[in-house]
């Protein structure tokens, strides 16, 4: 361990502390040393600790006085491990820099300010204070009192856009606002809401940055609400912890970002289909005659939801049951055996408030299962459904408890997946006391222990297994744990569906790929089939396929009018044929982070007006996505990026890149587009994803002369197993695509096999999308191939088949 001395022999730290908000300690820097990968800058009111875990990962520290990380609680969100990062230290004058490959920190002796930056790109500065202050939340639902906490600050650019702290609607720049740290729902939002069920620590930046507070107790994010070029992380307890994240673009921050705090396990691909659900099913009967409907109306359906009518006839007084209600549903198993015989799974609502009312309460508290008050006793409190407790997942005993539940449902019944619901928890008193802290310390983090229990469950109970967990709560890295959240109880109208990609985008770059809406909308009983329509038509290009609504109007296509069901029918075949394409997305996300859905400015990050943007989105790397939001709307503004050309996907016309166009809206469709250049992937249509396959495709080739080269791949596996792809049982087919000098196109298709995986890619069916003029030849390995245009304008080779590893066609124009 070397220390070193700063040259200036004294300047001012400035600490601001007081128990009442008032009075300041003025400090003397101490020393500055090296321990190992640590860089420590000492005062007499604590240590300022830097870590790098990357070149492009830094995590900064402050420890009071006498105190270490040894006296605070581990990071909930953090799994990675630092690296040895090669940082170059160097000491001029009245400046201390630390240079790595990546990020580097300048530490000015005089003014007392760290400075931030990537390469040669100046991120933003903090000053080498940390203020104690005295807050208040006057929250009387939560009960929120006064407290003592602290924030740190740091300063950002005049201009910069500032996005993140977890699902809201407030338009994709959330600079200026003061957002609220405290996870709760909001019922029958619209076009704004401040606040929906999920809050997140995290800032992202235009200029190219991430930041993560990593302090899962309660408290504000500041996004520059003063107009002062400020932004606050504030907090009444815990670490005063942030982690700095940067990168060479959008691809690279959050593959850092999730490198950080863990990726989403890849789920089982039936949870991609369509989903049957509603608020709720009353009984057996009702639930297998829907599934019927599905398949009498031939509309694709993988998933049934059971809501809590499962375990009680009422609304009120039954949750906690948590098992099946007899008179209603005679026999489970057999109603799953059933499904199953459909290729329907079987998904179950749960929460984790147990009334005193309900059938377990007294087991529960005789588990030691609950949260107590300041006594010990099992704490109660009234709430919308009845007098409750708590389960207590971060006691073992609440643990084992809770999770032996799940167990045994999934034993006796063969129960498929989870719907874990109002854990933010829903309410959640101050004065209520947990295993690990008091309700206000663990409130953020109660829905991602949640999810923990029920991934390490898996892990332990039923090895190997791909699991569905839809929650609608957690914390920084919750992702890791299988969460797929969804963006809450949203009005069943056309200013709920309004904001519904701007949550989605924003939540995607903070970890949760999965977030998605209820298709049809939630609340009230709106009966609107446009709405009904446009919302299931967007719901093909987000990644859950999941309609679910309060049962006085209809959630399901198979129970409104022929018009609505054949223009949902034509939604979800769209959806189910695009699944080899879907697939492979949310492959990619459990291999590199990349959110499934993403923001225009993925495309072009020097382009301001992007970060303002949420009506045009990416789906996957290929499509550009802008569906129709409003009533009535017979144009929608397409924002097409400058980096391609991008093709109607219908009609194949073409919209130049770099420019916003005026497009007509049809009303059995979205407008969707396709990068020029690229190949979209086509199944079969089946009517459940137990008969999906990859062994006849059909690629759909957007020709564009002036592409640059273009590589893709399909991914394929069983579909179930955890372990897929680690254990060699995938396929993929890569596909590179080069536009030749001499006016030809060559494509490689060569198939990779894991080596422990059957071979399905076989007849590939190739249709060339391109207005101008037919080919002058095609072969496939030397040999003339056969085409013809159709009718559509789309030219469509004769059906050829990838017998070998490796295939290479080309296209004479």
């Amino acid at each position: 361990m070397k220390k070193r001395l700063f040259k200036k022999s004294v300047f001012l730290f400035l600490l601001a502390i007081s128990t009442f908000a008032t009075g300041t300690l003025i400090a003397q820097h101490q020393s500055f040393e090296r321990a190992e990968q640590h860089f420590l800058f000492h005062t007499e009111a604590g240590t300022w600790q830097l870590l790098f875990y990357t070149p492009e990962i830094l995590e900064v520290n402050f420890f009071e006085e006498g105190k270490s990380a040894a006296d605070y609680n581990v990071s909930h969100a953090v799994v990675l491990r630092p690296e040895n990062v090669r940082v170059h230290v160097n000491e001029h004058n009245d400046l201390i820099t630390l240079s790595t490959e990546g990020i580097h920190v300048k530490y000015d002796v005089r003014r007392g300010e760290f400075s931030y930056s990537f390469k040669d790109q100046h991120l933003l500065s903090a000053p080498d204070t940390i203020t104690l202050n005295h807050s208040t939340n006057d929250d009387d639902d939560n009960e929120q009192t006064h407290s003592e906490g602290f924030r740190i600050d740091l300063r950002v650019s005049e201009s910069e856009a500032l996005m993140g702290g977890g699902s809201r609607a407030l338009g994709m720049n959330r600079r200026g606002n003061r957002l609220e740290l405290y996870n709760r729902a909001h019922y029958g939002y619209e076009e704004r809401s401040d606040l929906i069920n999920f809050t997140l620590p995290v800032v992202m930046s235009s200029r190219g940055y991430m930041l993560h507070f990593d302090n899962p107790t309660t408290g504000w994010l500041d996004l520059d609400s003063g107009n002062d070029h400020t932004l606050g992380f504030e907090a009444f307890s815990g670490r005063k912890t942030f982690q700095l994240i940067a990168g060479e673009s959008w691809e690279h921050i959050i593959r850092n970002y999730t490198m950080v705090t863990g990726l989403q396990p890849l789920p089982p691909r039936w949870a991609l289909g369509n989903f049957s659900s509603r608020f709720g099913y009353r009984t057996q009967q009702e639930a297998l005659e829907t599934i019927a409907a599905f398949r009498e109306k031939q509309i694709p359906v993988d998933t049934i939801i059971l809501d809590l009518y499962w375990f009680g006839s009422e609304m009120l007084g039954t949750m906690g049951n948590l098992a099946f209600y007899e008179p209603n549903w005679p026999d489970p198993q057999q109603m799953v055996r059933e499904l199953e015989e459909m290729g329907v799974k079987t998904v179950l609502i749960t929460e984790p408030f147990v009334l005193t009312t309900s059938n377990r309460w007294e087991e529960a508290v005789r588990a030691n299962a609950l949260a107590t008050d300041s006594l010990g006793n099992p704490a109660t409190w009234d709430f919308f459904f009845g007098h409750t407790g708590l389960i207590d997942v971060f006691h073992p005993d609440g643990k084992s408890w809770f999770w032996n539940i799940y167990k045994d449902l999934k034993n006796t019944y063969g129960i498929h997946g989870w719907w874990g619901d109002l854990g933010e928890p829903e309410v959640h008193p101050d004065w209520v006391q947990h295993h690990t802290g008091s309700a206000r310390e663990v409130h953020n983090i109660y829905g991602h222990q949640w999810a923990r229990m029920i991934h390490e469950g898996y892990r332990n109970n039923f090895p190997g297994k791909r699991y569905f967990n839809l929650m609608r709560a957690g914390y920084s890295g919750s992702q890791r744990f299988g969460m797929i959240p969804w963006t809450g109880d949203v009005s069943r109208n056309w200013g709920g569906l309004k904001p519904q990609p701007e949550i989605a985008l924003q939540m995607g770059m903070q970890g949760f790929a999965y977030i998605h809406s209820d298709l049809g909308g939630f609340a009230w009983p709106n009966e609107d089939p446009e709405l009904y329509v446009r919302w299931m038509q967007y719901g093909v290009f987000q990644p859950i396929y999941r309609p679910h609504a309060q049962d006085d109007v209809p959630s399901e296509p198979v129970f409104w009018d022929e018009d609505t069901i054949n223009l949902s029918r034509k939604a979800i075949e769209l959806r189910y044929r695009l699944m080899p394409y879907i697939y492979t997305a949310a492959f990619e996300n459990s291999r590199s982070g990349l959110p499934i859905m993403r923001p225009l400015f993925f495309e072009e990050p020097d382009r301001f007006e992007y970060y303002h943007i949420a009506e045009s989105y990416l789906f996957g790397s290929d499509f550009l996505v802008a569906p129709v939001l409003r009533q009535g709307e017979r144009q929608v503004t397409v924002h097409a990026p400058s980096t391609a050309n991008w093709f109607d996907f219908y009609s194949g016309a073409k919209l130049e890149g770099g420019r916003s166009h005026d497009v007509r809206t049809r009303r059995e469709s979205i407008p969707v587009f396709v990068r020029g250049g690229a190949i979209i992937p086509k199944a079969e249509l089946v009517q459940t994803l137990d008969d999906y396959h990859t062994a006849s495709l059909e690629l759909l080739y957007f020709h564009d002369p002036e592409a640059p080269e273009y590589q893709t791949f399909v991914y394929h596996d069983d579909g179930l197993s955890e372990d897929s792809y680690k254990d060699g049982r995938f396929e993929k087919l890569h596909i590179k695509r080069i536009n030749t000098e001499d006016n030809a196109t060559d494509i490689a298709f060569t198939v990779e096999n894991g080596g422990s995986f059957d071979r399905s890619f076989s007849e590939i069916k190739f249709v060339l999308i391109h207005k101008d003029e037919m080919p002058v030849s095609i072969t496939l390995d030397g040999e003339a191939v056969s085409f013809s245009r159709g009718t559509d304008g789309r030219v469509r080779l004769d059906t050829f088949t990838l017998s070998g590893d490796e295939h290479h066609l080309r296209i004479q124009f």
